[in-house]
């Protein structure tokens, strides 16, 4: 019996506790999340908000992710803490570096995902992470990227044209009612880039709270990432679980 795929609903998938290693050498704490039958079509390796603001891997649209996309797209979804950041599956080592030290973070992550073999890579940022993606992350082992309300605080005008030359697929989720950068703004800035897509999500804010918003990502990274697979199933046949209300945060 088909049951509606909610807030909260967890589907099936191979899920791994994992470590990744830093060229600085630090262990940094995460998880993959497999396709539970088959082999994946792609993988997005995540980049999560602000540590010092609440970010952290299981920030609400990348578990959201993890949880959905393996079963509904085959997707591979790797999500971790950079360093110093906690969550319930451990603590980074290392301290909080305002994005510089962050650059070992993002390298470790593409290390794994490419030792262990996980196909067609995209990174996925939100907020902070779309600072570590734009200013670390322009690596030929990624097909492109896909930014999640971009502050661009940290990320300057000189990390857009490494973008730029790069030459592979930035896509730009850009909310209405963002707290730090608006659409017409965005589009100003991310102008530079000339493969850069940004699109402007009417109703949404900076934090993507509740599912509409949330479906409204997870549609256009399957979009991107594997063409024809969207919009996504709003019910699934097979076996479902259901977290607490409080995991939801």
């Amino acid at each position: 019996m088909s049951q509606p795929i909610r807030s909260l609903t967890v589907l099936p998938a191979l899920r791994e506790d994992i470590e990744l290693h830093t060229a600085d050498g630090l262990t940094l704490v995460g998880e993959l999340a497999l396709p539970a039958e088959v082999e994946p079509a792609a993988t997005l390796v995540t980049f999560h908000p602000l540590p010092t603001h609440g970010g952290f891997m299981d920030s609400h649209v990348l578990r959201k992710a993890a949880w959905r996309l393996p079963a509904l797209a085959d997707l591979a979804v790797l999500r971790f803490n950079t360093r110093g950041t906690s969550s319930p599956r451990g603590t980074s080592q290392g301290a909080f570096d305002g994005g510089v030290g962050e650059r070992y973070d993002v390298e470790a992550a593409y290390e794994y995902a490419q030792f262990h073999g996980l196909p067609r890579r995209w990174a996925v940022g939100w907020s902070f992470g779309t600072e570590l993606v734009l200013k670390y992350g322009a690596d030929p082992s990624v097909e492109g990227a896909i930014l999640l309300s971009p502050p661009l605080h940290r990320a300057s005008d000189a990390d857009l044209d490494r973008w730029a030359q790069f030459g592979r697929p930035l896509t730009v989720l850009v909310p209405e009612h963002d707290d730090y950068l608006k659409p017409d703004e965005a589009r100003r800035r991310f102008a530079r880039v000339p493969q850069a897509e940004v699109i402007a999500v009417d109703g949404a804010r900076h934090l993507w709270v509740g599912e509409p918003a949330v479906r409204r990502v997870l549609d256009e990274i399957v979009t991107h990432v594997r063409p024809g697979q969207a919009p996504l199933p709003l019910t699934w046949d097979g076996e479902t679980s259901i977290l607490p209300a409080a995991a939801d945060a």
